[in-house]
């Protein structure tokens, strides 16, 4: 992006209101506290309750560490930025929308109770409690489930099964960028319209922001394709700014389902490169788990709509599918505005009940002490913990968090393993060959805590001996961090590192 057209985007002109007003915060705050003595005195007290507040609030022991440093060593400012960028404070009016879309939910959706009664399985039956008592997520049998192990085998069969959609396609992306990913789509998708077929998209402002116009959706509504941008971005301060829908999803009658790490960019099928080879991963679900997709896709359609769509009449009953039994699936999505962190729970759960080995890729390693804590463990139960990392990273600073995290952990017995051709994006986690998970959620803060995220985990799927074969590939296209290099890394670097990473909770 040249000067010209970066002074002329709408980035520019919010990234510049929002400094502005940082600025005047900052000056009034320092004149009030500097001519006004008992103002100081009162914001001192103001900043030590905070403090205090910090302390005892319901959040990760990161996080706390991070905004108590910050005030301490900026006593009035860092209060003052505690509460515009602090804790996990969501607006009022998303919070209402988002509840009563999630009641609206919990009325329609109900627990498979056949499944797990059929099922002696203790572990299934841990993660389907989980599940349903995290954000009454069902357990499903009877489906099929086909893995890609790149961005592109997944996107030639995104556009096969868009072209024989015959009732609705719903569409929710982080990031769609104009490209020739999109170009195919989007073409797909008008003459779908044209169709009468019921297409309707959301994709998220800050993640689409550099890409398409303000009034681009207004565009795509004028020809048929049903849009909703995710929490616009506003060029003001404002805490929701930080909550995004990084999920992916394509559902497409009812019947068939997509997600994973792919966005509609590119550089996910890699015919533009960017950072190496872009390795990405997904999954395509056909069968009765496609309903808590389904449903999932309206409950953020109707909190943002002004008329609600119900969702009975776009989930086909069971009775549609005669699909053979192969495993189990169970969907989750994830949601900022509750105190359930589903994602999160997911990996641990899994990482906890593993007994002889545990995989995962993520493209960023942003970890807090409870994830530490549980990895260590399982090291010392004897499980074999593998982590694998980009080998070219696409952020720097939050490259260096993560060679902070890789060296905690490598000491304390996890193999990290760098992907040598480039940017690994996937997020797929394995276990023991029968557990899997595909889906949005990366190792770091934002998705344990600040995002809407979404996967689909799986046990005794036809797909998991894929996913494990794509998981041995991976590991020999892959760099073992070894000790050697970790005591081998220049001591200013470790310190600017371990310096990051008290911040690793704004990234």
């Amino acid at each position: 992006m040249n000067i010209k057209k970066l002074v002329k985007s709408k980035i520019f002109y919010i990234a510049l209101a929002i400094i502005l007003q940082c600025i005047f915060i900052f000056f009034t705050v320092y004149y009030f506290s500097s001519k006004y003595f008992f103002v100081s005195i009162l914001l001192m007290l103001f900043s030590v309750c905070t403090c205090i507040y910090v302390i005892n609030s319901d959040t990760n022991s990161s996080s706390k560490l991070l905004w108590v440093f910050v005030i301490m060593m900026f006593p009035i400012m860092g209060c003052i930025l505690y509460l515009l960028f602090g804790g996990k404070k969501i607006p009022k009016e998303l919070t209402v929308q988002d509840r009563q879309a999630l009641n609206d939910y919990k009325r329609y959706i109900q627990q498979n109770q056949i499944t797990l009664k059929d099922s002696n399985d203790l572990l299934l039956h841990r993660m389907a409690l989980m599940a349903w008592n995290n954000g009454y997520f069902p357990l499903y049998s009877n489906c099929q489930t086909q893995y890609f192990s790149t961005g592109e085998q997944q996107y030639n069969a995104m556009i096969h099964e868009l072209l024989k959609a015959k009732d609705f396609i719903f569409i929710e992306f982080f990031i769609i960028n104009k490209s020739v990913m999109w170009d195919t789509i989007l073409q797909i998708l008008l003459d779908k319209v044209q169709e009468g077929v019921d297409v309707r998209l959301i994709y998220d402002d800050f993640g689409s922001l550099e890409f398409f116009e303000t009034d681009y959706s207004k565009w795509l509504n004028d020809r048929g394709i049903k849009t909703h941008v995710f929490n616009q971005i506003k060029p003001q301060i404002e805490i929701q700014m930080n909550n995004r829908d990084h999920r992916k999803i394509i559902v497409i009658d009812g019947e068939i389902g997509f997600t994973g790490g792919c966005n509609i960019s590119d550089e996910y099928i890699n015919t533009k490169k960017r950072f190496g080879y872009w390795k990405d991963m997904g999954l395509m679900v056909k069968g009765p788990c496609v309903e808590t997709m389904t449903v999932s896709f309206l409950q953020i359609w109707n909190y943002q709509a002004s008329i609600k769509t119900d969702y009975n009449d776009f989930v086909l009953p069971n009775s549609c599918f005669s699909y053979e039994k192969n495993g189990f699936v169970l969907p989750f999505f994830d949601s900022p505005t509750d105190d359930k962190f589903v994602g999160k729970n997911m990996h641990l759960n899994m990482l906890n009940n593993s007994s002889r080995y545990f995989w995962i890729t993520t493209p960023y390693l942003i970890l807090d002490s409870d994830m530490v804590s549980a990895l260590d463990l399982a090291v010392d139960n004897g499980v074999d913990v593998r982590i694998i990392v980009p080998g070219i990273p696409d952020k720097r600073m939050v490259y260096d968090v993560t060679k902070a995290n890789i060296d905690i952990l490598v000491r304390k017995g996890v193999k990290i393993y760098e992907y040598t051709p480039g940017f690994i994006h996937g997020k797929v986690c394995l276990s023991d060959d029968r557990n899997a998970l595909v889906g949005t959620v990366n190792m770091d803060f934002r998705s344990y805590y600040l995002h809407y995220e979404c996967g689909i985990w799986m046990r005794d799927t036809n797909c998991i001996e894929d996913i494990k074969q794509d998981f041995k590939q991976i590991f020999k296209s892959s760099h073992l961090v070894t000790l050697e290099e970790c005591n081998n890394v220049n001591p200013v670097i470790r310190i600017y590192r371990s310096i990051l990473k008290i911040f690793s909770p704004l990234l």
